[in-house]
């Protein structure tokens, strides 16, 4: 019996010795993002897939589709869903068909860029928890900017702009009653119909951040910005729960730091991009259109409750409103 327990031992630790030094799986994160080829948002992604690689000795490997090459980020969600795509770098109207609670953000008049960073960081574990329990985790925020209104008439007040045509995201039937509680006509399109429909008349405003509207020249129809901001619009790259758990505890550890550490690096560069993108574009013909901003403020605010509980958790909305005050108090 005594060599029969020495040689049990024995063999469990050559097993386990064993099990320690076998090579870690490879595994292939495929992660899409609308950002186009070349962007700074897709460099620092490339950036994200490189120290991955590094950290996880090769073994870990981030294969990144840009430009839309997986098609909307509504197809991205899908494509994810049936595991075609591991992870999508997503804006918060894309996290809405996984979490509604992230759309609080774009709410007309909740947020702006002196108060959004703050805001995030107080919130960001709850919409974290509500992406894990559709099973999703968060490598890392994106603070994509301001979003301003962009109309081809300098409307100064909203009285005037429910004259405009505003696009809305396609999929996103709560901007609709959104739009329509302020006064305002909303045009219901896929993004990719905002040149032919500003060309035909069919839609003379959108609410966009300027790195945007530049890049996508709709600025030289749309050429008047309302100085007011409007929404925001923040971002988030997403991986599978399930993808994500194939790695070891200790690498997921170090892995969330540098996306961490490489979502600062975006926050700073998106934040230039858009300064950048204003100027610009007024060198080029935009008017920026100034206005008193309590008009705009009370009339964004009548949104509020219509996405309240209907788009928007009540509770959770009711805690970001609180925040909201708070981070505004001197």
């Amino acid at each position: 019996m005594l060599k029969w327990g020495f040689m049990y031992r024995l063999l469990l630790a050559v097993f386990l010795l064993a099990a320690t030094r076998a090579p870690a799986q490879d595994v292939t994160l495929k992660l899409a993002t609308l950002a186009p080829v070349g962007s700074s948002w897709h460099v620092l992604l490339k950036e994200l897939g490189e120290r991955f690689a590094q950290a996880s000795d090769g073994t870990l490997k981030v294969k990144i589709y840009a430009g839309g090459t997986q098609g909307t980020e509504g197809d991205m969600v899908r494509k994810m869903g049936i595991g075609q795509l591991q992870a999508a770098s997503l804006s918060n109207i894309g996290l809405h068909d996984l979490a509604t609670e992230p759309m609080v953000f774009s709410v007309p008049g909740m947020a702006d860029e002196a108060t959004a960073t703050s805001m995030l960081g107080r919130v960001r574990v709850r919409m974290e928890s509500a992406l894990e329990a559709k099973g999703y985790v968060v490598l890392q925020w994106a603070e994509i900017g301001t979003v301003y209104i962009f109309c081809t008439e300098p409307y100064r007040t909203p009285e005037e702009a429910g004259r405009g045509k505003f696009f809305v995201w396609e999929g996103d039937p709560g901007s609709v009653k959104a739009f329509e509680a302020i006064g305002m006509r909303p045009v219901v399109l896929a993004s990719t119909d905002i040149a032919p429909a500003l060309a035909t008349g069919m839609i003379t405003c959108l609410t966009q951040v300027p790195a945007y509207v530049l890049a996508t020249r709709v600025f030289e129809k749309t050429n008047a910005m309302v100085d007011y901001p409007w929404s925001y619009l923040i971002g988030a790259t997403v991986v599978r729960k399930d993808a994500w758990e194939k790695l070891d505890p200790g690498l997921r550890v170090k892995l969330l730091d540098i996306a961490r550490e490489v979502g600062a690096k975006v926050d700073v560069e998106v934040k230039r991009l858009n300064a950048d993108a204003i100027e610009a574009m007024k060198k080029q013909g935009l008017s920026v259109v100034k206005v008193e901003a309590a008009p705009w403020q009370k009339a964004a605010e009548r949104a509020w409750p219509v996405v309240r509980g209907a788009v928007v958790p009540s509770d959770f909305f009711d805690e970001v409103v609180k925040v909201r005050r708070a981070v505004r108090q001197p």
